[in-house]
């Protein structure tokens, strides 16, 4: 038996075969970092509600409403109010008192309610597909203990949330690489539609696209939910996302993954076959080719036509679909709320399809640099001429977008979005740094003189000095005795012919490592792959951010209501006469801890000469104008000569609060002192 050598193998051939997996496990761990460290932040917010957070209220309100900063979605069971023990004391529908630019639901309460705390808790989906949710309580006549415990997680949380977060980060990096691979063979190589690792890349890109929107529908009622798994087969729950601005765009997506399946298809089917076929289809550079026996195919305009024909179908349809795919994000997420969403869809479209192009693009050439020995040098310049102009769109739409997403200076760096849009610029900034560096390694290519690729290897891209160099290697002395014996075996015909095609690729890779300019150009692709995948996976983390706008919004809402003693006691001291006998005096007031919430107040009545000063009654109310609430009225229990207090003193919101304190020294003689304190 004719032992047989295996085929040659070199630590860089087992490199460049591991760098495919290593990227993968990169975007999968950078994917789980970002959609583990937090739900998506709720992009709409709760503006007011009555009645509000910790209020106390006379009698039982008649309903509770909730107002939102923008558009939301909420169904009959959004809104639950619960007793102290827990009991549902809501009708369960769900009153729409939306008008003009308030948004505004509600939920009507049963009659007769007693005396306690009850607890608000509401869900919504805001208008760009992120689930929100809180809740808050509210007392009639008086707090009481209670059995309900807030929720501590937050909509979209919890493994239901990350699953979502991972399936997005996929769907994003499936469009780009998707999107790039077939730019990348119709713009820059065309006879890489012929090519076994770009089919791949672009099927498998396909694949991941197709099945992460998939899990994303699936997913999407217990992501806006109740966070289980198990609610993923809800066909009620189904039936509900299919009706929502979301769930439309998800099955858009799928319906136009069909149509790209169609395109992926011809791509890889008749229009590869007119690159290789016998009469030797256009190439990349535009150049006629020739058939198998050496003749020209000039004469042949109807092949030359109908490969034209076809290479603008395939733009035009790839183009429409390609937009299409983008548009089902920019109709459902940030671009399709806020201000001038007229303008900002169709630019987020333009910036995505930039992306995609660039950054897809750019794995297209690195594996097509690690995988096909000979491709054209003229391929790498026009992904360079590519790359530039994709980058000016995305300049272009990038500052737009930043503008309309955060509104000022200050929320770039105030702002989670702000300081993320930063963290991406900067990525940006170094991969087009790298991108300058490989623009340089492609100049040092463009001067060596250019290799035809030779018929034999045309079909597999070997040019012309790799193939002389091929050829050069010494032959295998034990060639005869290996053909005849697989004469007589044909599965040893066929074990022969792989190693013989594993040698041949293997002499090719040496023959092709030998370029310095290669190698260089092939390590600063490899560089701008890695920080291409950070950056994707910034991008999407910015996708489920709170815009800046909107939260310096908010920061701004609350900055009014800052309290200039922070969980410290409230002191002051109220100087009073009330005219009569023994009518002089001073009324010292602690509210301890002085924040939002319960409180205990001591009050101390005292003579002019610092005595204990007895008095038949003393009163106090609390109000805050500028919410309109109140006077909240109170009166102390006497704890001791010329000592009062009260525990449980509820001041709802943070603010500029009214103290009025009510002196009365006799039956005739009283007044009223007031001072105005900042509660936070």
């Amino acid at each position: 038996m004719t032992a047989t050598a295996p085929a040659p193998s070199t630590a860089r051939d087992r490199a460049a075969a591991l760098l495919p997996r290593l990227a993968l496990v990169l975007a999968a761990l950078l994917a789980t970092l970002f959609t583990a460290a937090a739900p998506a932040t709720a992009h709409a917010a709760l503006t007011a509600s009555d009645p509000k957070d910790g209020a106390v209220v006379a009698t039982a309100p008649a309903q509770v409403t909730l107002s939102f900063s923008e558009q939301v979605a909420m169904g009959d069971d959004s809104i639950r109010v619960l007793d102290p023990q827990g009991k549902r004391v809501d009708t369960g529908e769900l009153r729409d008192m939306c008008s003009g630019s308030t948004v505004r639901y509600g939920t009507a309460l049963h009659s007769g309610l007693p005396d306690g705390t009850y607890t608000v808790a509401w869900q919504a989906v805001s208008a760009d597909s992120h689930p929100i949710s809180g809740a808050f309580t509210f007392s009639v006549g008086a707090p009481s203990a209670t059995s309900v415990t807030l929720p501590d997680r937050q909509a979209g949380g919890g493994p239901v949330g990350v699953a979502y977060g991972i399936a997005r980060y996929a769907a994003y990096a499936g469009f780009t690489v998707l999107v790039g691979g077939c730019v990348f063979v119709l713009a820059c190589w065309r006879r890489g539609s012929a090519q076994r690792p770009l089919q791949k890349l672009v099927l498998r890109s396909w694949v991941t696209l197709t099945a992460a929107t998939l899990v994303m529908l699936v997913l999407r009622n217990p992501y806006t939910g109740s966070g289980e798994f198990a609610d993923a087969f809800d066909l009620g729950g189904l039936k509900a996302v299919l009706e929502t601005k979301t769930g439309a765009a998800l099955v858009s997506r799928l319906l136009l993954l069909g149509a790209a399946a169609l395109f992926i298809a011809v791509l890889f089917g008749a229009y590869a076959r007119r690159q290789t076929g016998t009469h030797g289809a256009t190439g990349a550079d535009g150049a006629k080719g020739t058939d198998r026996d050496g003749g020209t195919d000039g004469g042949d305009g109807a092949a030359e036509k109908d490969t034209a024909d076809l290479f603008f179908g395939l733009c035009l349809g790839g183009g429409v679909v390609a937009a299409g795919v983008a548009a089902t994000w920019a109709l459902a997420e940030h671009a399709s709320t806020g201000i001038q969403p007229g303008i900002a869809m169709p630019v987020d479209i333009l910036h995505l399809l930039a992306a995609a192009a660039w950054l897809g693009g750019l794995a297209a050439l690195l594996v097509a640099l690690h995988t096909v020995p000979g491709i054209e040098r003229d391929a790498v310049r026009r992904f360079s001429r590519l790359a530039f102009a994709t980058v000016l769109v995305l300049t272009v739409t990038g500052v737009y977008q930043s503008w309309r997403q955060l509104g000022s200076w200050s929320a770039l760096t105030g702002t989670a979005y702000g300081r993320l849009l930063l963290l991406k610029v900067g990525l940006v900034a170094a991969l087009v740094g790298i991108a300058y560096v490989s623009r340089g390694w492609t100049a040092r290519l463009a001067e060596e003189p250019a290799g035809e690729p030779t018929e034999a290897g045309r079909a597999s891209g070997v040019s012309r000095e790799t193939s002389k160099a091929v050829a050069e290697q010494p032959a295998d002395p034990g060639a005869p005795a290996k053909t005849a014996e697989a004469a007589e075996d044909p599965r040893r015909a066929v074990q022969l012919a792989r190693q013989r095609a594993a040698v041949q690729n293997a002499r090719a890779r040496q023959a092709r490592d030998a370029d310095p300019n290669r190698a260089g150009l092939r390590r600063s692709v490899l560089a701008e792959a890695g920080v291409a995948v950070v950056l994707l996976a910034v991008t999407t983390l910015l996708t489920s951010t709170e815009p800046g706008r909107a939260a310096a919004q908010e920061t701004g809402r609350g900055a009014g209501a800052a309290t200039a003693v922070p969980d410290r006691a409230v002191k002051i001291t109220l100087p009073f006469d009330t005219g009569g006998s023994h009518g002089k005096g001073s009324a010292r007031l602690q509210l301890d801890p002085g924040r939002v919430g319960a409180n205990t107040l001591h009050l101390w009545v005292e003579s002019p000469d610092g005595a204990p000063l007895d008095i038949p009654e003393i009163k106090v109310a609390f109000t805050l104008p500028a919410k309109d609430i109140g006077p909240l009225p109170l009166v102390p229990e006497r704890a001791a000569a010329g000592h009062w207090s009260a525990s449980g003193v509820q001041l709802p919101l943070a603010g500029d609060w009214r103290i009025d304190v009510t002196v009365r020294t006799s039956e005739i003689d009283q007044t009223t002192v007031q001072k105005t304190v900042k509660i936070g």
